[in-house]
């Protein structure tokens, strides 16, 4: 069976898409599942820290799809999670940019030897947010419930009007239950401003900011609550089961 190349995009900086990447790259990982998460962020990446592997990856994804080396060669196992690999994007732009094609390539080859792709997406509806989708099976709009964040998240999801229904997701992250009531929102709310189904929802979790300065993936510290037990649940329902919503406390 191919495996399925997952875009994590969003309309602005801040929704925590790396962390979700990384958290739901783990979860499927640890569920038995061969997981390549793929930053796309040219210059500003940090999805290798995300999962403990900074300064691992020597090539990027670039030197792949533009064939200066081999897939195999390129990615990086997370030592500590069997099945999970990172492939990094450029430290800076050089040369000339990876076309659509060479990424829809790129992502034919991660098909043939990855259960899963999740690619982390910059910020926005740039170039970078078209190279990220235009070789995805499916999308994943990671909003936070503040009105800007959802707004975008409107935009964004004009931007993907070619996937299909089923295709298209959104999760709403860095979710205070406080907040929430003080601002009379709720996440219905959400849902009916970003037009989406709800695949997810995440808490705000001080793990997640310990985690990265302890060198480890979430995972690995918080598996019973918090981000880590929301991402477990959507790692399930990715995988077509079913699980009941996060309470968030």
């Amino acid at each position: 069976m191919r495996g399925q190349c997952i875009a994590v995009v969003s309309g602005k900086g801040g929704t925590g898409k790396t962390s979700f990447v990384s958290g739901v790259g783990s979860a499927l990982a640890m569920s038995g599942k061969k997981v390549l998460c793929l930053d796309c962020d040219i210059g500003l990446r940090n999805l290798d820290l995300a999962l403990a592997l900074s300064d691992k990856a020597l090539m990027d994804f670039s030197d792949v799809a533009q064939e200066r080396c081999s897939l195999e060669s390129a990615i990086v196992g997370q030592p500590d999670i069997p099945g999970l690999y990172l492939l990094t994007a450029p430290m800076r732009p050089r040369g000339r940019m990876v076309t659509e094609e060479e990424m829809k390539s790129l992502l034919e080859q991660v098909r043939e030897q990855f259960d899963y792709c999740l690619l982390d997406a910059p910020a926005g509806l740039g170039g970078g947010f078209r190279l990220s989708t235009c070789g995805a099976d499916r999308c994943i709009v990671v909003t936070t419930s503040d009105a800007t964040s959802l707004r975008d998240a409107q935009h964004t999801v004009m931007e993907l009007n070619r996937f299909g229904n089923g295709s298209l997701h959104l999760v709403v992250n860095r979710v205070r239950k406080k907040m929430l009531r003080s601002m009379h929102a709720t996440i219905d709310d959400a849902i009916d401003k970003a037009g989406l189904p709800l695949i997810g929802v995440v808490p705000e979790d001080d793990n997640l900011p310990l985690a990265m300065n302890l060198n480890l993936p979430l995972l690995l510290r918080s598996s019973g609550d918090g981000a880590a037990a929301a991402y477990r649940n959507i790692a399930i329902r990715l995988q077509g089961g079913k699980t009941p919503l996060l309470r968030i406390k």
